[in-house]
């Protein structure tokens, strides 16, 4: 039960809503929002977060946000309040429509988690996000609520274990965080991302925040100089505007440092000016924003290449500015970011913003056509949800081109798609069956990367047949679904084909086979199980013929029913069930039974990583920075577990370096000795090459942990003529 203090705490909370929101000033707003508060504030009376806090107090910070940081009106308020309810207490869909009617309801039903999925198999995770994203189709603003809730479960994570915290963040760096960009919501986009990397990445967060906020002085008393003679400039033009100063955040900083394999100090460009100006009315906005650009270009001298127009062409978001990087004073870049109140608005609440400049020609052309494509996508969707999540991915991140049908049809694809992607988005049996394409009447292969404006014809055969290498260079969700399923029916049909070849042959050789012969009878043909035997008989690749010599001379007897157990699951190897509360220790005489290292980002000792439960209760270790890890953590967060590397002494993990320096004989006699005689370090393999002089080593080698790792490159960049020695994490 609440204490004495609480109840007064929250009910001080339902007049900092109403000041939030200047759309619920009227008495039918405010009677309907108390109606909510009061409800939720009873529902949840006896329940508390983990945090120990009333848990209402969570459906009210979320209402804060709502009103507040997104600008949405009185409906969405009481949806925010009530979005747990249905979910947590004995209220139902139901209830919620009979007292505050169907949209109110409607929203709720959409923000409301599924209980049980019919698909045992599909991610709980994967079918939550999908019933979301469904709702695009009906109602935005049950996305823009979720975001509100996912930005306050982010800013009170700590009290979550471990575990939990990097499945949340990972989630919210994978959909949550590109979904509110996508909506325009700059701001919740940048705090979403910046904490995320501070439960993903907590020692990287620490560093580079602690390095941001001991240069503040310093970057305040620069920013302070850098805009002074701009104000100047404006006031002196009678352009009223304010100016502000900002660090970039933190997670576009460390991504920076890691794309660009920098430290914190080598990034130019690591804060950001901005300029919101007064326009009396629209039509005047471009003017003032160009005109304030000459007059900034006429103190700073511009970067011609780092001009960006969002004003003549705003992006598909509805964000519009005018942005310029110009050499500032001691020789240091600045971003300037040029936008109206209208502009800075919209880019600040994103959609929400838009229900206020309905008349403006830009404002919400851009989203809405966006949002319409979105709606088509979803329409038309596979059913599941992982699927459902790629498709919804590529409609969220991609930039699109135009290209046309030979008949001069419009269609969109997102950039970078190939004549493969293109044949699909028309018709599937156009895609598996198509051979080649005609771009701009150009004979072309089906891997052509399409650019806007280019024609497109398709040329198919029946004889043509999907091929694995297509998923090489397809691009969108639908093509690369389509081939899969395509291949696998292939795959399903040389089974069955190859499983009743080989049984008539047995039966017509009238051998009695047992499972130990056809062990080894599979061995010898190199395939990893039984499934594959039969696929390579079914597709030809192993001859009946040949199968009759390689079986050993037996007695001719009684058949053997083997082929009736043959598709019968052998009884996965017992071990221990694995608490995902506690931390999972990788025990070095352990490495070969309970845990695998990921190939993709070949994780060793030291790194920082995270594990993910395999159906047969193994667990496989990625690097938390894989590309593959926050697909898990988002998509399947339920089955993260934190990690820790136990001391390794006897084994030893493959990572490969990559050096770079300049020639001159000796080099590699120098490095090799180094890792091999000094550092007593095997190489696997060795690759070097040499372009005018530069020279470029590639090795693979082994090590016991990250330490010997870092040792180790510590001494070969201290080799004469060594300019850079990189960890390689991914295969290439």
């Amino acid at each position: 039960m609440l204490t004495e203090k609480e109840k007064v705490d929250i009910e001080l909370q339902y007049e900092q809503i109403l000041n939030l929101c200047v759309r619920c000033q009227n008495d039918e707003a405010k009677a309907i929002i108390r109606k909510a508060f009061d409800l939720g504030n009873q529902a949840h009376e006896s329940m508390r977060r983990k945090s120990g806090e009333p848990y209402f107090t969570h459906p009210v910070a979320v209402a804060k946000i709502v009103a507040g940081e997104i600008g949405l009106g009185t409906k969405s308020i009481v949806c925010a309040l009530l979005h747990d309810v249905v979910e947590d207490t004995d209220y139902t869909i139901e209830d919620i429509r009979k007292l505050f009617g169907d949209t109110i309801a409607n929203i709720i039903d959409g923000l409301t988690k599924i209980s049980n999925v019919l698909d045992k198999d599909a991610s709980l995770q994967a079918e939550n996000f999908r019933k979301m994203l469904l709702t695009i189709s009906e109602d935005i603003r049950v996305v823009l609520i979720k975001l509100a809730d996912r930005l306050h479960n982010m800013r009170t994570l700590d009290s979550m274990p471990e575990y939990k915290q990097v499945k949340i963040a990972g989630e919210t760096v994978y959909l949550y965080a590109p979904l509110a960009h996508r909506l325009g919501l700059y701001g919740i986009k940048t705090e979403l991302e910046d904490l995320a990397l501070k439960y993903e990445h907590p020692l990287i967060y620490n560093i580079i925040e602690k390095k941001v906020k001991d240069s503040e002085l310093e970057r305040n008393r620069y920013i302070d100089s850098f805009i002074a003679p701009i104000e100047k400039k404006l006031k002196s033009n009678r352009i009223k505007s304010s100016i502000s100063g900002r660090p970039k955040s933190i997670y576009s900083i460390w991504r920076k440092m890691d794309k660009k394999n920098v430290e914190f100090e080598e990034i130019y460009d690591i804060f950001a000016v901005r300029i919101v100006f007064e326009a009396d009315d629209d039509s005047d906005e471009k003017v003032l924003c160009w005109t304030i650009y000459s007059l900034i270009t006429d103190i700073y001298q511009p970067n011609e290449n780092r001009i960006r127009d969002w004003v003549t062409k705003p992006k598909a978001n509805g964000y519009e500015a005018l942005h310029v990087t110009v050499m500032g004073p001691e020789g240091r870049w600045v971003e300037v970011q040029i936008r109206s109140e209208r502009m800075d608005e919209i880019a600040e609440r994103g959609y929400a913003a838009h229900w206020r400049y309905k008349n403006h020609d830009n404002s919400e052309s851009q989203l809405d056509n966006w949002l319409e494509t979105v709606k088509d996508h979803l329409k038309s969707s596979t059913n599941d949800a992982l699927d459902f999540l790629d498709e919804f991915k590529m409609n969220l991140f991609a930039s699109e081109i135009y290209v046309f049908t030979p008949k001069g049809k419009l269609v969109r694809m997102p950039n970078g798609a190939s004549a493969i992607d293109f044949a699909y988005e028309i018709h599937t049996e156009v895609g598996n069956h198509a051979i080649a394409a005609k771009v701009n009447h150009q004979l072309r292969p089906l891997s052509q990367e399409l650019k806007s404006g280019d024609q497109v014809e398709i040329i198919t055969s029946e004889q043509s047949e999907p091929k694995r290498e297509w998923l090489h260079f397809a691009v969108t969700s639908r093509a690369k679904s389509k081939i899969k399923n395509a291949l696998k029916d292939k795959r399903r049909h040389n089974i069955e084909k190859g499983q009743k070849m080989f049984i008539d042959k047995i039966k017509e050789m009238k051998y009695p086979l047992d499972h130990k012969t056809f062990k080894q009878l599979r061995v010898q043909y190199d395939s990893i199980n039984k499934e594959e035997f039969y696929r390579r008989i079914g597709y030809g690749v192993i001859q009946l013929d040949d199968i009759e010599k390689q079986l050993p001379r037996k007695k001719r007897g009684t058949l053997s029913n083997f082929w009736r157990l043959s598709f019968k699951k052998s009884k996965p190897h017992e071990q221990k069930s694995i608490d995902k509360r506690k931390a999972y220790v990788l025990e070095e005489n352990e490495y070969e039974s309970n845990y695998t290292l990921a190939t993709c980002c070949n994780p060793i000792p030291g790194d920082d990583v995270m594990g993910f439960i395999n159906t047969n209760n193994s667990v496989i270790i990625h690097k938390k920075t894989c590309p593959h890890a926050i697909d898990l953590m988002a998509k399947q967060g339920d089955r993260i577990v934190t990690v820790m590397w136990q001391t390794h002494k006897l084994l030893s993990f493959l990572a490969r370096i990559k050096i770079e320096g300049i020639d001159r004989i000796g080099m590699v006699n120098n490095i090799t000795n180094i890792i091999s005689a000094e550092a007593n370090v095997n190489m696997k393999s060795v690759s070097f090459n040499t372009n005018d002089e530069i020279f470029y080593g590639d090795i693979q080698l082994f090590v016991r942990d990250r330490d010997d790792l870092d040792q180790l490159i510590s001494k070969i960049i201290r080799i004469k003529g060594v300019n850079q020695v990189t960890r390689i994490e991914e295969n290439e």
